[in-house]
């Protein structure tokens, strides 16, 4: 899709607010605390329905207002389209086109982004929850029919975790064939979802060892390998044989859910032993890997976020990414601190107070 404008009423900080944005590049300027990554926020909380920043809902809802307006136009595939979102009830109502959606997954593909921001370098130096839900945010994004497998793993893991609490770690002959129901449940759709990552992964590993060269100072061999023990006899097998001590506990200690997206740079992890340099670099790599993975796979070019990344890189990387960037895709840049050398905006958009001058 390429985003012409948008519209927001009672968003975050912005009571009223229109722009316009470039085919190519749009630069958004102002101090920090002014708006420019609610208004990043706004487009990729129409991409996905859900805040970029982790944020619930009603903390979108501008203070003092009932609800919030998000409205986007643009072209996709060469036709017109409306996205319309209304925040501030129980849940929240989107419209393409004026056709009200009737589940969320129906608008996952209608917009693509992806996002760069300062809080990447949690990718590498933070938990393996992080990259998990990296790899499973691009899963969604190459197909949206990702989005309900990985549902259907939460929504099971959930169920049986409820069980494993609710027998206090004491098994009846009825929680015990419960949870054999749960356990062939969350085998099969565990297995089918880590069955995707792993394909999806295969073919992120060669793009990703590439776009890490691009934009760090010197290449390095960077590998990236999925860790779940488990797989080695199946994941019914394993529940099995960590039933006593996921009774004793009250939760699921083998699964997709704990499973581990392993980074390495030159055969060492790049969470325990590389740089500070390397670390950001490698978080770039990842966000220029999936943005290249989803266009290869779907033959569009995500819209590019850039928010703010800039303020965290020296002068050489924010030139290498700055050269590196796909030259098709349409990119929206913030920055409180001018513009980054090389970079050739097609329209300048400052924000003061929630307010926009284009």
């Amino acid at each position: 899709m390429l985003l012409h404008a948008i519209h927001l009423d009672d968003f975050r900080n912005y009571e009223h607010a229109d722009c316009e944005f470039a085919p190519g590049l749009t630069a958004v300027l102002g101090e920090n605390g002014q708006g420019k990554t609610n208004l990043v926020e706004a487009i990729g909380y129409l991409a996905t329905l859900s805040s970029m920043r982790g944020a619930p809902t009603d903390a979108l809802v501008r203070a003092g207002a009932e609800r919030a307006i998000i409205r986007a136009t643009g072209v996709r595939d060469g036709r017109e389209l409306l996205i319309e979102a209304e925040l501030g009830g129980r849940r929240p109502k989107v419209q393409i086109n004026r056709q009200p959606l009737k589940r969320t997954r129906d608008l996952l593909g209608a917009l693509r982004v992806v996002v760069f921001s300062p809080d990447d370098l949690a990718l590498i130096k933070e938990g393996p929850s992080h990259r998990r839900g990296y790899l499973d945010d691009l899963l969604v994004s190459v197909h949206r029919k990702y989005d309900a497998q990985r549902s259907a793993v939460d929504k099971t893991l959930r169920q049986r975790n409820a069980l494993l609490r609710q027998t206090g770690g004491r098994l009846d002959s009825d929680a015990a064939l419960t949870l054999e129901v749960w356990d062939q449940r969350f085998a099969e759709a565990g297995e089918a979802l880590v069955a995707a990552r792993v394909n999806l992964l295969d073919r992120l590993r060669p793009v990703l060892a590439a776009a890490y060269d691009d934009v760090a100072s010197e290449p390095a061999h960077v590998g990236v390998d999925y860790v779940a023990p488990w797989r080695s006899s199946g994941l019914a097998e394993a529940l099995l044989a960590a039933r006593h001590d996921d009774l004793r506990r009250g939760v699921s200690t083998v699964g997709p859910h704990r499973d581990e997206i392993l980074l390495t740079i030159g055969a060492m992890s790049s969470r325990t032993h590389a740089s500070q340099g390397e670390q950001r670099s490698l978080a770039l790599a990842m966000r220029l890997a999936a943005h290249r993975v989803v266009t290869e796979v779907t033959g569009s070019a995500p819209l590019l976020l850039l928010d703010d990344v800039f303020s965290e890189l020296d002068p050489a990387r924010s030139a290498a990414l700055l050269d590196h960037l796909p030259v098709a895709a349409q990119t929206v840049l913030t920055s409180a601190s001018g513009l980054p050398e090389g970079a050739q905006p097609e329209r300048i958009i400052d924000v003061v107070s929630g307010r926009l001058d284009p």
